[in-house]
């Protein structure tokens, strides 16, 4: 899950490379929306390997 996470911080961030080039403000949400998505999965998977012994 954290390869994911990662994978979605790179879109995340590809899109807002091109939010910036272009000036379009739907580039920059559809950037919001994929960083929040990765924080969500980055705090399930947190929050999931809490309970397990290391």
């Amino acid at each position: 899950m954290l390869v994911l996470t990662l994978v979605m911080a790179a879109v995340g961030f590809g899109l807002l490379v091109i939010a910036l080039t272009t000036g379009s403000v739907a580039w920059a949400w559809g950037s919001i929306a994929v960083c929040l998505l990765g924080a969500v999965l980055l705090l399930v998977s947190a929050l999931s390997g809490r309970g397990k012994a290391p």
